[in-house]
């Protein structure tokens, strides 16, 4: 039996985490949860789930919630220290860090230090302080495992040959709603059209990555430090049908992929029992049916989310958390209909040009860097404000 915290539960990660563990009951306790200010889903949670200790990370939330726990019987911790203290819980096992953005950097520190076993949908934790975490893991004698669906499918096909012998590492992408379009239209896309992805059910911010391929670039800069290649051989390919997850190619010529339907209950299996596997009974391609496979490379001039990401590698030292903090305040103006579709883009390289970047990657200096490219961010999007 393992004792299972699941940070950002109230998400759809979250939410699928909840629904594999529930389905092997012997072999799994939910021990902890979280959620950012959703206490209405976590109360539902509780009762169903039984964990003994619950975090609500926006404090006034929090204050009103604690009369409910007491009556549901459980501890609760408040704020990003309560965050941290779950995550590092001496009692759990494994701990899911589904938490959406930034946010998500101390709680996967917290877990490395005390030697979990990380199950990693939080791909900022990586991207803005990828070199940190990959210290923490090694000293605490902590494991990740990633649950991406990209980095998932890249880990298990690594299985198939020694490092030496990888000659490059595939990310696949849907492309996105705007593939097709062309870019003289991108100024007029709404909100509503780009939170309509063609396969993926995901929360808000990492739909609005999917339709930049922002997802992608910082895709990339977690294989990174996921894996230990360097950028130029990391490609990206669309693959519309989401059916191939991601690729290794090999010295020799082969390509080693891993498929299945799109369904992000899969990786989550894979992290939590990995080396094992379970079977979830949730479909399996059909090949009795024809079906194809398509690919095809990115448009770079419709999405210069992959430039900017590589440049933010170039640029090294702290420049990826720039472009992580620019990146999700883009997100939310443009949620917020204060900027248009293509000033995303435009944000992100302002930031990534004007900020100041520190070779020592460090907590404070990576918290620097986020503070620098938010602010930066923001100026920006005031500047473009629709």
């Amino acid at each position: 039996m393992k004792k299972l915290t699941i940070l950002g539960s109230s998400g759809s990660i979250g939410q699928n985490a909840l629904w594999v563990a529930n389905r092997f009951p012997e072999e799994f306790k939910i021990f902890g949860l979280s959620v950012h200010s959703n206490t209405a889903i976590l109360a539902e949670q509780i009762k169903r789930f039984r964990p003994q200790v619950v975090c609500v990370a926006d404090q006034d939330v929090a204050a009103s919630f604690v009369t409910d726990t007491r009556l549901l019987g459980v501890e609760l911790l408040s704020g990003d220290s309560g965050l941290e203290t779950l995550a590092a819980h001496p009692d759990a096992d494994i701990v899911l860090n589904s938490v959406v953005g930034f946010a998500g950097l101390r709680s996967t520190l917290a877990a490395a230090r005390a030697g979990k076993r990380i199950a990693l949908a939080n791909k900022e934790s990586m991207v803005a302080g990828g070199e940190l975490v990959n210290k923490t893991v090694r000293e605490g004698n902590a494991e990740i495992i990633p649950v991406d669906s990209e980095h998932s499918a890249i880990f298990q096909c690594l299985k198939s040959g020694r490092k030496e012998d990888i000659k490059r590492l595939i990310l696949t992408s849907s492309g996105g709603p705007f593939r097709h379009y062309p870019i003289e239209s991108f100024p007029s896309i709404t909100v509503e059209q780009a939170l309509k992805h063609p396969t993926w059910n995901m929360g808000k911010k990492i739909t609005i990555d999917s339709a930049t391929l922002f997802n992608k670039g910082l895709e990339i800069i977690e294989a990174v430090y996921l894996f230990g290649l360097p950028a130029d051989r990391i490609d990206v390919v669309i693959h519309p049908q989401s059916i191939v997850h991601s690729m290794v190619e090999y010295v020799d010529g082969s390509t080693i992929a891993q498929l299945s339907r799109p369904d992000m209950r899969l990786p989550i299996e894979y992290a939590l029992f990995y080396p094992q596997r379970r079977n979830l009974e949730v479909g399996e391609i059909d090949y009795e049916k024809p079906f194809s496979l398509d690919f095809e490379p990115p448009d770079p001039a419709k999405f210069p989310s992959l430039r900017l990401a590589r440049q933010a590698l170039d640029m090294g030292g702290t420049a990826p958390a720039i472009l992580n903090a620019a990146n999700e305040v883009a997100v939310q103006a443009f949620l917020e209909r204060r900027i248009a579709f293509p000033d995303i883009f435009g944000t992100v390289d302002y930031s990534l040009n004007k900020a100041s970047i520190s070779n020592v990657v460090s907590l404070d200096s990576i918290f620097s860097a986020d503070k620098n490219g938010r602010e930066l961010a923001s100026q920006f999007a005031r500047s473009r404000s629709v």
